[in-house]
């Protein structure tokens, strides 16, 4: 249906003649009678009567105003959904237990009034092909492609680096311990299922295994954390390394104990990807809170891949 022929019709309603509804919207009288015979062939009804004193609504006239009221309304609705500041910043954070959520989190509570819709999509390719298409406006990711491989229209800034964690059960032989090296770590067993090859994560953790010598297991099926935690909770020997930021909740006699480590930390680089052409003014807002933020740990000798730049 054409909304102009629409908001031409409620035009002539109001008005009560063509002439006045013509000079509301700025055309001809001719235009406005060609629109409303336009909108009664589509509708297969006459919607005014012609009078003395200008132009009256017929009974299916009066019955579709109120519907076209609406019509015009749902397109300014549909108008303001898009329109740049009025609609939600979409943003991945990948995981919802993860740092780059607790990131977002802390962007709203500084700005709570900017309207988030968060999303999580599975790795940074996807990532990039959504912020691209406009499906997203920022992702927060670690991204492992150097700048010359990147699509010209992508823009990427560092905006953390995260502690990486050991996490071990009670009876594990590190389970005391307050803090590791990650020399202390070689010939130990650290196991991560979730770890899926080509993605940014299983890039991060085999660099620093390489890096360091580290025996890092992905072996078996990636049941989620809780059945991960159970099993490491129970294990003597199976050691995992999680986020000093990742959110994690678990029964009080699993004992499970999170470890620094340190001489070097091994950080986790989180960088914000967003296209160049993006015009919403809380992505702004959202870059400069990130970039005005704590960037990582202070006086401690770090390790990211190389690739991390």
């Amino acid at each position: 249906m054409d909304l102009d022929a629409v908001r031409t019709f409620v035009a002539a309603a109001e008005a009560g003649r063509f002439q006045d509804a013509a000079a509301e919207l700025s055309v001809t009288q001719q235009a406005v009678s060609k629109r409303i015979a336009t909108l009664e062939k589509i509708l297969g009804v006459r919607l005014f009567t012609r009078t003395a004193r200008g132009a009256k609504l017929t009974i299916d006239g009066q019955a579709f105003l109120p519907h076209a009221r609406d019509l015009l309304r749902a397109e300014e609705r549909a108008l303001a959904s898009v329109r740049p500041g009025r609609r939600a910043l979409r943003v991945d954070v990948i995981g919802r237990r993860l740092a780059p959520a607790a990131l977002l989190r802390d962007f709203h509570r500084a700005q709570p009034e900017v309207e988030l819709d968060v999303v999580t999509l599975f790795d940074a390719d996807a990532a990039i092909d959504a912020v691209r298409s406009g499906t997203i406006d920022a992702s927060f990711r670690a991204v492992t492609h150097s700048g010359r491989q990147l699509p010209d229209d992508i823009r990427v800034a560092r905006v953390s680096d995260e502690p990486i964690q050991l996490l071990t059960g009670p009876a594990h032989e590190l389970a005391a311990a307050r803090e590791v090296t990650p020399a202390e770590l070689v010939g130990h067993r650290i196991w991560m299922p979730g770890l899926v090859p080509g993605t940014e994560w299983a890039g991060y953790y085999e660099a620093l295994a390489a890096t360091f010598g580290l025996t890092i297991e992905s072996t078996g099926p990636d049941f989620g954390t809780e059945p991960l935690l159970d099993t490491i909770a129970d294990s003597r020997s199976l050691a995992t390394f999680v986020g000093e930021q990742t959110l994690l909740v678990w029964p009080a006699d699993h004992g499970l104990r999170r470890i620094a480590v340190h001489d070097p930390t091994p950080v986790y680089p989180h960088s914000l990807v967003w296209h160049r052409d993006n015009p919403h003014p809380a992505l702004a807002a959202l870059r400069e809170h990130l970039r005005s933020g704590r960037f990582g740990p202070s006086g401690t000798r770090t390790w990211t891949p190389t690739w991390a730049g």
